[in-house]
């Protein structure tokens, strides 16, 4: 007889061509969030669970959707709200990859920035899974676009983010417009009062999960340092300079403040970016893109624009301002150290923000470890670059270029190695790809001498 661990998920009830799927994609042990909100879930109960980006809720959710699901029905028998396009993205690549052994199963994704019409064609061909941001949602509930008549499930994805960029009216709009007997399962990285006010008016008895997120924080090192208004900048540049970090994200309590922080790193010779709540849908994903395939050193950031980035290996976090919000501080610094790297996470305190640390102290259970300024020291050899450079091809999803069409042009066609090429990212209209800094411009040469698809193609680098 062989022996089933309490953490395989063989222990559940699934299917067993999800349970294969699931070998296959290298989903050996169930994640503490999984182990304790599957069972839950799986037995049709309402949840509200609390967890952090990262620990594997996507796929707690996910398997639990698809269990319910009937493919021969088209029509849209789940839905999953998240906060952000990039969020939902994630969330449709992941759902797609669980569903993998079922039959034929069509996840569509409705958020805003892209036109409606397409979004509209792909509901009236039967979709099975809707994964989307509110606002967009709830155009398509309006128009008659989509219909939730056949609706078992409702997943409520990082829902106090959502609460936090003001959807709640909009939820409460969608909400009202599922079948009442649907299962809702609600996933949170905190718990704000909104949550309860939500859980109140749409849950059945929901179960509560809570799952500590201990083994994460012992990963990431946190050194404080005192600076002045005047010398603040100067400071992120220096600890740029020191520990040479390949990505950093830098948090500003403002937009202005990153702006100008943005400028300043520009002008020392960094290559970095700003991302904050005004930029257009085509410039933050051009951002993001750079950002992500390392070919952009520093993403200086606001808290709500940052919502929904996971980038997977990062290096460092630096707060640039200390935010008064004790549990914001600390999903900062979670962004690095994950998947059991190391992470390095700086805050740079004024005596004006010395209240704020001890807020964050108190809520860490830890006091802050404090170094000096002269320690930091300017390593290696001139400035700090990233080692990739960003192409950006005219084309994407509209003309059906996918990633590997690009990488054979790259490998194939113009002879270089795989290694030689980062992320390639497919957005509606562009595509983004990465290559090591020292082919950039051969690459560049090459692809826009070639073809992609066929087709003759424009690229230029970022």
């Amino acid at each position: 007889m062989t022996h089933i661990s309490a953490t395989s998920f063989d222990t559940l009830p699934l299917n067993p061509a999800t349970l294969d799927n699931l070998q296959q994609l290298g989903y050996l042990a169930m994640t503490p969030i999984q182990q304790a909100s599957l069972p839950t879930a799986l037995a049709g109960k309402d949840l509200i669970a609390q967890a952090q980006t990262g620990s594997g809720k996507t796929a707690a959710f996910g398997l639990a959707l698809l269990e319910r699901l009937n493919p021969r029905r088209f029509a849209v028998q789940a839905l999953v709200l998240c906060p952000t396009r990039e969020l939902a993205d994630q969330v449709a690549v992941e759902v797609r990859r669980l569903a993998r052994a079922l039959d034929n199963i069509k996840v569509v994704t409705l958020c805003g920035g892209v036109a409606l019409r397409g979004q509209r064609a792909s509901l009236e061909n039967g979709a099975h899974i809707v994964v989307g941001t509110p606002g967009r949602v709830m155009d398509h509930l309006a128009r008659g676009y989509l219909v939730l008549d056949a609706l078992g499930t409702l997943v409520l994805d990082e829902a106090d983010r959502m609460l936090d960029m003001g959807f709640l009216d909009d939820i409460v709009t969608v909400t009202k417009q599922c079948p009442p007997e649907r299962q809702t399962l609600l996933f949170s990285a905190t718990y704000p009062e909104g949550i309860d006010k939500l859980a109140k008016q749409f849950m059945r008895s929901p179960e509560q999960i809570t799952v500590a997120d201990n083994t994460e924080k012992s990963l990431i090192e946190q050194r404080f340092y005192e600076v002045t208004r005047p010398t603040r900048f100067d400071v992120v540049a220096k600890l740029l300079n020191h520990f040479r970090p390949i990505s950093t994200l830098a948090f500003c309590n403002t937009k202005q403040q990153c702006k100008d922080l943005v400028t300043y790193l520009q002008q020392q010779g960094f290559s970095a970016l700003a991302l904050y709540g005004e930029l257009e849908q085509r410039e933050r994903d051009q951002v993001l893109a750079q950002f992500a395939n390392r070919s952009a050193s520093v993403l200086v950031a606001t808290d709500v624009a940052s919502r929904g980035i996971d980038i997977k290996e990062l290096s460092a976090v630096i707060n640039v301002d200390i935010t008064p919000d004790p549990e914001v501080h600390v999903h900062r610094i979670g962004r690095t150290g994950r998947a059991g790297e190391t992470g390095l996470a700086f805050s740079l305190a004024a005596m004006y923000e010395m209240g704020a640390v001890g807020k964050i102290e108190k809520y860490q259970k830890q006091p802050s470890s404090w170094h000096k300024l002269d320690e930091l020291t300017p390593t290696g050899f001139g400035p700090l670059l990233p080692p990739m450079v960003t192409l950006q091809l005219l084309g994407g999803r509209k003309e059906k270029i996918r990633p590997g069409d690009v990488l054979g042009a790259l490998t194939a066609d113009a002879g270089f190695s795989r290694e030689q090429i980062g992320k390639i990212v497919v957005t509606e209209f562009t595509t983004f790809v990465a290559v090591q800094r020292d082919i950039a411009k051969e690459a560049m040469q090459k692809l826009n001498a070639g073809k992609v698809k066929g087709k003759s193609v424009r690229v230029r680098l970022i």
